[in-house]
């Protein structure tokens, strides 16, 4: 008899959808959207109802596995554990416990997903990685701003007079949100989408804006300075709630606006009307991930919380400088899950360089690393350097589904389970307020194993397995400690199915912020000289690198992908996919290309070769190839990307790429 369960999605995404499941003969037959949810109102997109082919696919991982001479072989679970504890008992007492390095993103959205922390840390501490391949500078720049990252809640938007999407497609992202820009635009409001790419939310603007990749922050000075020469600006707000205004000024009077034109390849008169736009308030921005994946990319975000602030649009309904909303993930006592306490030793790696700091640690050197909730050698720029440093340790294990490009270099792996076959709570830092709960729906397959039973064999192997004697309920009543406080429970939270978290719906609207002054600072108190704004633009581009720029003459993005959450849905699709290089209609033009040529992109750091497709009205010189695709079918795309990290050290440079491209023969 099939049932129809409520679940949530655990993916890595900006809408943190609701679920109904349909069970059947303890299998899912089938993903849908819950009509409950208060958000996400029963839709979801491709990506969510691909759990279903997640869950039941013939290629999941059922049993743990060693390579022997070069061959997977099956082991039992107890081999496969016994031999691991053993490498780190050995390597802690030899080496120290950093000499294990734990590689970790964030595939799973899941709060129980950081008992992996809780190991690591009762372990002794290992070395960690810091950082955000996705969104750390744009979330370093705006804790320099306003103290914090926040964002206003869903429904403000029905608030603004004008809506700017700033290299943002919602379209395929956040799909709800999309809705809710329609909602708005029926109800008069203007829609203004800047981005190098013409995309499926550009078609629904007012008007789209087409601009050089990498050249947003400088876009921010010349609408910034035409606001100021216009007598625009919102004088209250920048004397009473601001600090540093005058450097910003001094910064602006440095470059001229026809200049600023001719960097950014936007026309005068276009950079004028937006100066209008933004001051017809409420005007609300909403900034996307790959702003920040430059050098330039914490000055970036920065540069354009700046022209909210300047234009009056912080703290006020329809307004905001909408990048992220941190103060979601903060209701959660996630600190009591990982015992950062029981650490003794602590090291370090950039997320982006984890792979040069792997080869060249010492004291002590790198001899195991563990991989949770992430596929490395895929989603890592440089990807040649990444295969090179996770196959010069002794040890390798990998926790997985499937075999992912990471998980075929592996000594170990370890099959676990998907969401459906374990309970956990979900939640996004980047759209919605709303925490959902996902239970257990189905026995997972073969010996595959929730993370919290394989880090708690593993903890009372290595002698610390008081530490994880908690049920999975008491586990979930500890992250929501501090809700319950406010009346709001796990036992609320499974009866509903959701739960609205407190927040602030309009954040900063009392002008109160979180920075060293108390107040939104145009120069960053805290960073000294490094705190002031820049006319900064990315490493590889004419303007920084002239002969590099001759030599690989075009832009490269790597944007996310339609079909996949990241790299982890390829391998699914009941077609093969082919990487798909799509290029600007100039390129095509320069380089006498077709569609459906096979091309190849390259760099001093690698190539890919796929077949072409020509972007109709994409900013002159830009090629973009999805991100995630595997190696099998033509991947990695950050064979191509840099692992420099952006000028705040927080985030990545993955859009920061010069290529060439030509026709393959």
């Amino acid at each position: 008899m099939a049932e129809v369960l409520k679940s949530a999605c655990p993916l890595n995404c900006w809408d943190s959808c609701g679920l109904l499941v349909t069970v059947e003969n303890n299998k899912v037959i089938k993903v849908e959207g819950d009509p409950s949810h208060p958000i996400t109102k029963g839709k979801i997109c491709g990506r969510g109802r691909m759990l279903e082919t997640r869950t039941n696919s013939p290629e999941r991982i059922l049993y743990p596995l060693k390579k022997v001479n070069g061959e997977f072989q099956q082991i039992s679970w107890n081999q496969a554990l016994d031999e691991i504890s053993l490498k780190l008992k050995e390597i802690k007492e030899q080496y120290g416990s950093t000499a294990v390095l734990h590689s970790h993103d964030y595939a799973n959205n899941g709060v129980l997903k950081n008992l992996d922390q809780r190991f690591f840390n009762s372990y002794g501490g290992v070395t960690e990685i810091y950082g955000s391949l996705c969104w750390g500078a744009g979330i370093e720049a705006q804790k320099w701003d306003f103290g914090d990252a926040y964002g206003h809640e869903p429904e403000d938007v029905l608030n603004s007079r004008n809506i700017i999407i700033w290299g943002r497609n919602v379209a395929r992202t956040n799909m709800h949100f999309y809705e809710k820009l329609l909602e708005a635009k029926k109800k008069g409001a203007k829609i203004y989408v800047i981005d190098p790419l013409y995309n499926a939310t550009a078609k629904i603007a007012d008007e789209y804006i087409s601009i050089k990749p990498g050249m947003d922050g400088l876009l921010a000075v010349g609408i910034i300075k035409e606001i100021l020469r216009l007598g625009l600006e919102d004088r209250e707000f920048i004397s009473q709630h601001s600090s540093g205004f005058e450097d910003l000024e001094n910064l602006i009077d440095t470059i001229s606006l026809e200049k600023i034109s001719e960097m950014t390849e936007v026309p005068i008169e276009t950079i004028r009307f937006l100066a209008k736009v933004f001051s017809e308030k409420p005007t609300s921005t909403f900034m996307g991930l790959g702003l920040q994946r430059y050098k330039n990319g914490g000055n970036t975000i920065r540069l354009i919380d700046a022209l909210v602030a300047v234009s009056g649009n912080i703290g006020i309904a329809g307004g905001g400088a909408n990048y992220a909303n941190l103060q979601v993930g903060q209701s959660f006592d996630v600190g009591n899950l990982t015992m950062n306490h029981r650490k003794t030793s602590h090291r370090q790696f950039s997320i982006m360089k984890q792979a040069e700091e792997v080869l060249a640690a010492v004291d002590p050197e790198i001899k195991m690393i563990i991989v949770t909730c992430g596929n490395p050698l895929t989603q890592v720029p440089d990807s040649s350097i990444v295969e090179k440093a996770f196959s010069s340790v002794s040890t390798l294990v990998v926790i997985d589904h499937f075999m992912t490009d990471t998980a075929v270099l592996a000594d170990y792996v370890l099959p676990t389970t998907t969401s459906f076959e374990e309970e956990d709570i979900y939640y996004s830092s980047m759209y919605h307020h709303y925490v959902n709960y996902g239970s257990k729906l189905v026995s997972s397959p073969g010996e595959a194993k929730s993370d919290l039973w394989i880090w708690t064999q593993l903890a009372e192997k290595l002698g610390f397995g008081d530490d994880f004697k908690l049920s999975r309920e008491q586990l979930l009543e500890m992250s929501l400690q501090s809700l319950a406080e406010k009346g709001k429970t796990v036992v609320e939270l499974k009866e509903k199915g959701t739960l609205e978290l407190p927040v602030k719906r309009v954040p900063w609207e009392d002008f109160k912020f979180k920075t060293a002054s108390g107040k939104y600072e145009f120069t960053s108190i805290d960073k000294g000289e490094e705190g002031k704004l820049a006319l900064a633009v990315p490493e590889e581009s004419k303007w920084n690198n002239a002969e590099l720029a001759e030599k690989y003459p075009y832009n490269l993005l790597t944007i996310h992908p339609l079909r996949s959450n990241h790299s982890q849905n390829y391998h699914l699709f009941s077609k093969a996919p082919k990487l798909k290089i799509e290029v600007a209609e100039n390129i095509a033009a320069e380089k006498d290309l077709r569609d459906g040529d096979k091309v190849r992109v390259w760099n001093g750091r690698g190539e890919v070769k796929g077949y072409l497709s020509i972007l109709p009205k994409a900013h002159p010189n830009t090629i973009n190839i999805d991100e995630g695709i595997w190696r099998q079918f033509g991947g990695s795309v950050n064979n191509l990307t840099s692992s420099r990290e952006s000028d705040n050290g927080l985030g990545s440079t993955l859009y920061d790429c010069l290529v060439n491209i030509g026709k393959v023969n």
